[in-house]
């Protein structure tokens, strides 16, 4: 992959080896989601595993919400 850019590369390229928190499953409301975890019992969605269709038009479980899950 090429990628031309006038940034320096230490800009490009930064964060790039951080260490990520690996995504958890999580049950919140009755409701089974994969979040990532912000502090502890907090996490930000990312998506919903298992639910009725209308939690997907519920804005409080929309990926990217930060939710309690203890």
């Amino acid at each position: 992959m090429t990628l031309y850019t006038n940034m320096p590369l230490e800009v490009v390229l930064e964060g790039f080896n951080d260490e990520i928190e690996q995504p958890q499953e999580v049950w919140s409301n009755g409701v089974k989601m994969q979040v990532t975890p912000i502090a502890p019992g907090m996490g930000k969605i990312i998506r919903l595993l298992d639910c009725s269709l209308d939690d997907y038009l519920n804005p409080n479980l929309m990926p990217g919400t930060i939710v309690n899950y203890k």
